[in-house]
């Protein structure tokens, strides 16, 4: 998975690539040659005491060293912005991905997983693409090349290496083979930190309430110890790698001033040859250590490029139509045509053989108990949900059909939990209609019945909003909801139990101001509070999925025993008549 993701998504930088290779090659290639220079400096200066081939020789290695400083802040400045590149462009693959994923998807991946996979993931896989860029490349190259030069100053002494190389890699495969299965485990547990993190600031007030501090303390102190234990095992194998690699690479280089010695007692190698030998042999070995650095974080990065596909190759249960319908001007004449909707693997429907028709200028209302069906109902409309059986058709053609901005265009949803972004008042209402001008803002904030609370906000239309609408009630975020669908000016609004937080005077106001604004698009509403439904030109009654009756208010209090006691459980009987 990690070599196909990067594979996709290296795709575009091939030239840089390329140019980082071969920095790297001349880099490394000049490191390499540093030693050789040095040993005939030794051997054929220092010794025979020629000032002159020392400072010739050694003006020489400058020149090299000079071009091996350019190259590799060259191959450094190019990897580190094709691995800034890499994960620029990942994050926004996901980021798209994950937009386009249905309620279902997100719920199976759950949103703290799907933000770690997004941040903490990619970060993983764009650390291993700037360490490959930066060391990786050239370790490959410095060890065959250190390799071949070694053989050149003395081929028995380099019969060391056929020792400390394999012992090194055999030691590091070893630990690298334990700390995979740790660092898959190590994601999991962020993802599970991350969930009580979220769960406890959105919910803080609810656990203040049930003074459930201690509990949820003990709680995270448990999913952070699990953390710390899954980190505290590779920090050991970590901590096992290193005194490896030296102890390795020490004992080489004694072996190497051991029989070197000889070698030079019996007047069958120089001195220069030893010194050079011995520089190419930590070569060899550093080398060796900076892919040791990588196998480290190749395990940790396949376990998170796995996790990355896996969003990346999930296809949206809705998906958009391959040959999208740019309708003419559409009138909002909604139909349901015996539609159901099943979860995967459910047993029984949530809705079944659903059939309505709701017209433009007509209020339909949706009433039913818990767990009827009335939002998954309102949710196949935008398409938030697929049909798994029949149609929903919007002036005779299907909302599976239509182009995703002609839809967006024709609805104005305000859901059951509304939903406001950071930013300000202003920066919310335009989120459907960004064109809208501050005399649109207002006559709908005035229709919401909001415009009081907002003109006394502190800068009115760019008072602040907060993430999610937390500085203002909920009241008055349900009203703030319903002036973006106002300023949207769609031709089908759906009202997702949309009034529940507002006090019967409010309701009746908002409802009334409402009604002029609406009087030519297609209204949907699902409510609890009968006097919201009470004058609808159609109600509609959900049970267990599926439809058990419809007409008016006086026709269903009198043929429908559903309605009559969801009505009654709210209303007196005279008051019910009335």
């Amino acid at each position: 998975m990690l070599i196909r993701l990067l594979r996709t998504y290296l795709r575009p930088y091939r030239r840089d690539l390329q140019l980082v290779v071969l920095l790297q090659l001349v880099q490394t290639l000049a490191t390499l040659f540093l030693p050789t220079l040095n040993a005939d400096i030794i051997d054929n200066g220092v010794i025979t005491g020629d000032t002159h081939y020392i400072l010739k020789t050694g003006g020489f290695m400058l020149l090299v060293a000079l071009v091996q400083i350019v190259c590799a802040v060259g191959a450094v400045f190019l990897g580190a912005r094709t691995a800034m590149a890499l994960g620029r462009d990942i994050r926004q693959a996901v980021f798209r991905r994950v937009h386009e994923f249905s309620a279902r998807e997100v719920g199976h991946f759950g949103t703290p997983s799907l933000i770690t996979r997004n941040t903490n993931d990619i970060q993983q896989v764009q650390m291993l693409a700037l360490m490959t860029f930066t060391l990786m490349v050239s370790a490959p190259i410095m060890c065959v090349g250190g390799i071949i030069l070694a053989l050149n100053q003395d081929v028995k002494l380099s019969s060391l290496l056929l020792v400390s190389v394999p012992a090194l890699g055999v030691i590091v495969m070893l630990l690298i083979s334990r700390m995979r299965p740790l660092f898959r485990l190590m994601q999991e547990r962020i993802d599970g930190i991350n969930r009580i993190m979220r769960e406890q600031i959105t919910g803080v007030r609810v656990i203040r309430a049930f003074v459930r501090d201690a509990s949820e303390r003990e709680r995270f102190a448990g999913s952070n110890a699990g953390l710390y234990d899954v980190g505290l095992g590779t920090g050991r194998l970590l901590a096992l790698m290193f005194p490896s690699v030296m102890l390795i690479l020490n004992f080489s280089s004694i072996a190497v001033l051991w029989f070197g010695g000889h070698l030079i007692a019996n007047g069958t190698m120089q001195v220069g040859s030893l010194t050079a030998f011995l520089s190419y042999l930590l070569q060899i070995l550093m080398s060796v250590m900076m892919a040791t650095f990588m196998f480290m974080m190749v395990p940790r990065a396949e376990v998170c490029a796995e996790r990355i596909v896996e969003v990346l190759d999930t296809e949206p249960e809705v998906r958009l139509p391959m040959h999208p319908v740019s309708a003419g001007p559409l009138h909002g004449r909604l139909e349901l045509r015996h539609a159901e909707f099943r979860y995967p693997g459910a047993q029984q429907p949530v809705l079944h053989d659903i059939s309505l028709i709701a017209e433009p200028g007509q209020v339909t209302a949706i009433v039913g108990g818990t767990g009827s069906g009335k939002t998954t109902l309102i949710g196949l409309i935008p398409r938030l949900f697929d049909v798994t059986a029949g149609a929903v058709l919007v002036d005779g053609t299907d909302v599976r059909e239509l182009d995703s901005k002609v839809l967006s265009g024709l609805i104005g949803l305000v859901p059951q939990r509304p939903y406001l972004f950071s930013g300000t008042v202003a920066s919310n209402l335009r989120y459907g209609r960004p064109g809208a001008t501050d005399a649109e803002m207002w006559h709908a904030l005035e229709i919401a019945q909001a415009r009081d609370f907002v003109a006394q906000m502190r800068g009115g239309l760019d008072a602040p909003i907060s993430q999610g609408g937390t500085n203002v009630s909920g009241g008055q975020r349900q009203r703030l909801a319903i002036a973006r669908a106002v300023v949207h000016c769609p031709e089908i609004y759906l009202f997702d139990d949309s009034f529940s937080a507002l006090d019967y005077a409010t309701d009746a106001a908002l409802r009334t101001a409402l009604s002029h604004e609406t009087a030519e698009a297609t209204v949907l509403i699902v409510a609890q509070r009968v006097a919201t439904i009470r004058n609808a030109d159609k109600i509609i009654v959900l049970e267990a999925g599926q439809i058990v009756a419809s007409g008016t208010h006086d026709e269903l209090m009198a043929a429908d025993e559903t309605y009559r006691e969801i009505v009654l459980s709210q209303l007196t009987e005279q008051e019910a008549a009335a």
